[in-house]
């Protein structure tokens, strides 16, 4: 009889074990496939609609004259972009500007961040960079 109990719980053991081995692929598997969801969903400027192909050019232009050249190109082109370009554009010029005038970029931040609804492409960067402007 204690050899018929032993097995039994031999196979128990050996079954518990064989369920908690599926239960961590499954784990392991989903992990994963998150991983390659939000890598796949890493969104960057160029992908972003909203700019005029006629704009990029001085857009870039721009870029390279830094927070001033920026600051310039979005007084005068701003209400020819359209979200998400217009506030992925918005946020690089808050992270210009944040050293020389802090209380502007987080006016500006904010005002990115209550025109973006959650859905949004740009809500990532959104999130990543609420910590330093609020």
């Amino acid at each position: 009889m204690t050899k018929l109990i032993a097995v039994l719980i031999l196979l128990a053991v050996a079954f518990g074990g064989w369920e908690l081995f599926f239960y961590w692929e499954k784990i392991s598997n989903e992990q994963e496939a998150e991983q390659k969801h939000a890598a796949a969903s890493v969104v960057t400027e160029d992908q972003l609609s909203g700019l005029p192909q006629s704009l990029e050019a001085s857009l870039r232009a721009a870029e390279g004259q830094g927070a001033a050249g920026l600051g310039n190109w979005l007084k005068v082109y701003s209400r020819a972009v359209q979200d998400p370009r217009k506030a992925w554009i918005q946020l690089d010029y808050c992270l210009l500007i944040s050293k020389d005038d802090p209380s502007e970029a987080r006016r500006l931040f904010a005002e990115v961040k209550n025109r973006t609804p959650p859905t949004s492409p740009i809500w990532p960067r959104i999130k990543k960079l609420e910590h330093a402007y609020e």
